[in-house]
């Protein structure tokens, strides 16, 4: 940001109603009256408010029957985006904080009206209910897995294998760094069909071991020779083994992920694809499964591939 648009974005935050109703749609999409009711002001008063965040680009509206529907702006660009949070971060007011607390009666009112869902219709990913989570969702959906002996290469802590250990004859996870190794064996401790070794993902030393399935769960960004990675996955699958990698798209965010020690700045579909064939693999699906709604939307490519 320069200075004018530092300037122009800080004269919109010096009211204080601006300042509160940021806070309230960050945590909650809500409609004029909503916020009229937590706030305590008029409507008109909160719609002039809205108009002038919403010019600004710092909310967005959605259209749900005869109602509009108020949210945050994760979009924003990354300066503007850390400008708000450091805002936020420095403010402590007791009007924010009756805000907060007046905010969950609002929402049991409308549920109590139309219906949860009916209210977060179309836009459900985004919203909480008691108990929906995504780790749930993940848990549950663990239990149609047969995965066989798994071989999960840069496996991080071990989240991965604690999901699947229920489901899986045997695992291993295979990490370079001595200190996630340590921590992956606390973790997975009590799970006695897991094993953790450390290891080089670009030259496997597992012995004549074979594997029903090997995950690449975003490892080939941190790798400087992904092809190698995956011909190295390949030559440990079992005949009939299946590969499934996830990884970061191309993308030219390099300062976004320099923090992250990435090697490289992801893949287009059509190098994922060369990898696995150039390994041996007969590629079953190769496509882009996620884009971040949250500048610099960044997306998630994923490939399944088989060994003949």
């Amino acid at each position: 940001m320069d200075l004018s648009a530092t300037s122009s974005l800080l004269r919109l935050l010096s009211d204080p109603t601006r300042v509160r109703l940021l806070a309230l749609l960050e945590r909650e999409e809500l409609t004029v009256a909503e916020l009229a009711a937590i706030l305590r002001l008029a409507q008109p008063r909160v719609s002039t408010h809205l108009a002038k965040l919403k010019e600004a680009d710092l909310v967005r509206d959605r259209r749900a029957g005869v109602s509009s529907y108020y949210r945050y702006n994760g979009e924003l660009p990354p300066r503007e985006g850390a400008l708000l949070r450091a805002l936020k971060e420095a403010v402590s007011d007791a009007l924010l904080a009756d805000d907060e607390r007046r905010l969950p009666g609002i929402l049991a009112r409308r549920a109590r009206a139309e219906g949860w869902a009916d209210t977060v219709a179309g836009d459900m990913e985004r919203h909480y209910s008691p108990g929906r989570t995504w780790e749930t969702l993940a848990r549950a959906m663990t239990q149609l897995v047969d995965a066989g002996d798994v071989l999960d290469i840069a496996s991080g802590d071990g989240v991965l294998a604690e999901l699947l250990a229920p489901r899986a004859r045997s695992i291993v996870c295979l990490d370079a760094s001595a200190r996630v190794v340590s921590a992956a064996r606390e973790r997975l401790k009590n799970h006695q069909n897991v094993e953790v070794v450390s290891g080089d993902m670009h030259a496997l030393d597992l012995g004549r071991r074979r594997f029903d399935l090997v995950l690449l769960m975003h490892a080939l960004t941190f790798s400087e020779e992904p092809a190698r990675v995956v011909a190295e996955a390949a030559r440990v699958l079992a005949k009939g083994g299946r590969l499934l990698v996830a990884t970061l798209g191309k993308h030219a965010h390099r300062s976004a992920v320099e923090p992250f020690d990435h090697r490289n700045l992801g893949f287009k579909p059509a190098d994922l694809r060369a990898f696995a064939e150039d390994a041996g693999l007969e590629v079953l699906s190769c496509e882009r499964i996620s884009r971040e709604a949250k500048a610099p939307h960044f997306e998630v490519l994923s490939l399944l591939a088989r060994k003949p």
